[in-house]
Order: structure tokens, then sequence, then C-alpha cells
């Protein structure tokens, strides 16, 4: 019974396999026919149940080889060198179907006493020849991009170098050309620090700010200077701009407070409302639970001290000295240290406030240190404006 009900389901699979192949065919899918045909004939490719999918990459592959012979035709017709790369796209393709068939030829057709047909062609000729066409053209084309002073045609050059690198490795100078256009087709920036506030700005707080490498930024044709190189021109500048800094300050804030709880203290014997004693059926006293209740009077201190610095990132272009954009940030740092102490029973009050009862007062930060300490929201903010408003788009 399991074999039958096994033999069953793979029939329906195969037929499903089947429809969805003839399906792909009919809608001129004709390598994903091809590549579904091939997966079911991977094994027992011979049996009378695979003898649908034989018939159906028979005809996929003739139709795929048609079609990409025509396409080709027409290619190279209307001879422009911009149709290499789809030329050279073609033969590699041709080549490619034939060999995912081969190893599985021959395909016989049980019905027809006779093998499938699947006419192999070498394409290396042709493949050699349109791909020294197309590397020839990528680095005419290069070099003709490379000539213009415009960074949005060097990177097109290096796109294309790039490319022509992995199809052709080693192919002239095409790694010198490919260093060249990647550094005439990138913006640098110049990145610094500007204080219009009457407060000192810590040298280390600038100093991490500018430090790009903690940004985690990566843009290929982007990059940040935040020491001026002499030897670089700078496409654009973008200033941090410190506005104002407001220090509160140093508090401390008081605060008493009693907390009650109910606590379990033994046991006692149940009194009705005329002060008798109750008793069970056995004619024993109940005995219920005893509460009393507990108390503390809690003092708690808080020291606080708040810090707020307010700037703007300033985006400059330097080839014409305009303001781009302007970009407000501001950012909070809040020292908050709670500590008590307590007469009375601490444990009227929850578990988790036992901490601050061990703590004592200790020295508040001092101005440079709370400035400091809004470096790395400043920071998150900072790579924010950065990495939604890109210099060139």
């Amino acid at each position: 019974m399991k074999k039958i009900t096994l033999i069953i389901l793979s029939l329906i699979v195969v037929s499903c396999g089947v429809k969805q192949t003839q399906s792909m065919l009919s809608n001129g899918n004709y390598d994903g026919a091809i590549e579904k045909a091939i997966d079911a004939l991977r094994t027992n490719k011979t049996s009378k149940g695979k003898q649908d999918y034989v018939y159906l990459l028979e005809e996929s592959f003739a139709k795929a080889k048609a079609r990409d012979e025509s396409s080709l035709n027409l290619l190279i017709k209307e001879n422009k060198p911009s149709n290499y790369e789809r030329i050279y796209g073609l033969y590699n393709q041709l080549r490619n179907r034939q060999e995912r068939i081969r190893p599985l030829l021959p395909l016989p057709l049980l019905k027809e006493g006779r093998d499938a047909l699947f006419p192999m062609d070498d394409y290396s000729d042709e493949i050699i020849s349109s791909k020294t066409k197309l590397s020839d053209y990528l680095y005419s084309n290069a070099k003709k991009l490379m000539a213009s002073k415009n960074k949005i045609d060097f990177r097109q050059a290096f796109d294309d170098l790039t490319y022509l690198d992995q199809l052709n490795p080693n192919y002239k100078d095409v790694r010198s050309l490919m260093d060249e256009a990647q550094l005439k087709g990138t913006d640098f920036v110049h990145v610094y620090t500007k204080n219009e506030t009457n407060m000192v700005i810590p040298a280390r707080l600038q100093d991490d700010m500018l430090d790009f490498s903690t940004y985690g930024i990566n843009d290929k044709w982007t990059v940040y200077h935040n020491n001026r190189q002499k030897s670089i021109k700078y496409d654009y500048g973008m200033i941090v701009n410190f506005r104002d800094i407001v220090i509160s300050p140093e508090q401390v804030r008081e605060k008493q407070f009693i907390k009650e709880k109910q606590l379990k203290d033994g046991t006692k014997t149940l009194l009705d409302t005329n002060g008798n004693v109750v008793k069970d059926s056995l004619g024993n006293a109940i005995k219920i639970d005893n509460f009393k209740t507990i108390s503390v009077s809690i003092y708690e201190f808080t020291q606080f001290k708040s810090c707020q610095v307010t700037a703007k990132v300033d985006y400059i272009d330097f080839r014409n000295n305009q303001l781009i954009d302007t970009f407000p940030i501001s950012s909070e740092f809040v020292f908050d240290y709670i500590y008590a102490n307590y007469n009375g029973d601490k444990r009227a009050c929850e578990s988790d406030y036992y901490q601050f009862f061990e703590r004592r007062a200790v020295p508040f930060p001092n101005n440079e240190q709370m400035i400091f300490d809004t470096g790395e929201d400043l920071k998150a903010k900072l790579k924010s404006i950065i990495t939604n408003n890109k210099f060139r788009r």
C-alpha cells in the first residue's frame, strides 16, 4: 500500500513539473524551461516517466538558440560599438547553454527510436573576437571619458575600466588608469569646527567628532579630511559650528517621604466580632497570619547638572564658495545622581531602592567634562546628517 502511494505521489510531482516546464516554454522563458528539464533529467534520464522532459528540453534548446542567433545577426548588422557587450554576452550564453546540456547526452526518445537533437557549435572564435572588440571599446571609451574634467565621467570611466579588468586582466595600462579615474572622480571634503560660543570647546571633543574612522561611513566617491592636505584640491567643506553652550548650576535637590508596608509577624487566634475565639468543626481554635505595619522615613538627595550644546553643520561648495545647505544639531547631557539615608525599617520600601542607601555624595563633573559627554550624541547626529545628505547625488 505504501509503495502504491509513493508511486502515485511521484507521478503527481512529475506531472506538475512537466506542466510548469511547458508553461515556461509557452511563455518564451526558454532558459527557465531548460533548467527545469535539466534538473528533472539528472536522475533516471532514460525512464519512460522522463520522456516529456526530453521533448521539452529539445524544443526549448532549439528555440532559445534560434532566438539568440537572430539577436546576434541583428546586432552584428547594426555594427555599433555599443553592441559589443551584448554580442559577447550572447555568444557566452550560447556556449554555456550547450555545456549545461552536454553531460546529459545522449537523451533517447523511446517512441521515435532516436536521440533528441541538440546541435552543438564551437563559439570559441566568436567569443575571443567579441571579447577583443569589447575590450578595445571599453578602453577607448574610458579614455574619452577621462579626457573631460567632469567627475561623473571619471566615475563612469572607473566602472568601465573595472569591468574591463575583470573581463581581460592586465589589459594595457588599465590598472593605472583605474587609480587615476578613482582619484579624479572622488569628491574631497574638508571638515573642520568653529567655536562661536564664549566657552572653551574641549580639544578631545573636536578631535573625536572629526575622527571619521569611527563613523563607519563607506562612500567610494567621497573622502573626508579633518587635516587639510596641500596636494589635494578640496571640492566641498563641512563646518561643524558650535553656536551655544548652556551649563546649569550644580544643584542638590532634597526630598523626604515615608513608606509603609504590612509585614507578616507570626500567627494569631481568629476572633469573631464579639471577641470570642472562632473554632473549626473539630473544636480547635482557628489560627490566622498576624501582620504588623512597618514604616521608614527616607531622605533622598539628587545631584543634578545639565549641559546643552547647540551647533549647526554648514555644507560649502568650494568651487563657487556658496553655501549648499545648513543642518542644526543639538545635544544635552544630564548628570543625575541619587543617594539617600533613612530612619526606621528599610524593609518598608522596595528592595531595588536599597542601592541608594549605600551611596554617598560624589563630586560634580567639571564643565569641560560635561561638554565632552555630549559628544556621543552629537556624533550620532552628525553621522545621520552625512548619511542622509550627500554632497553630490
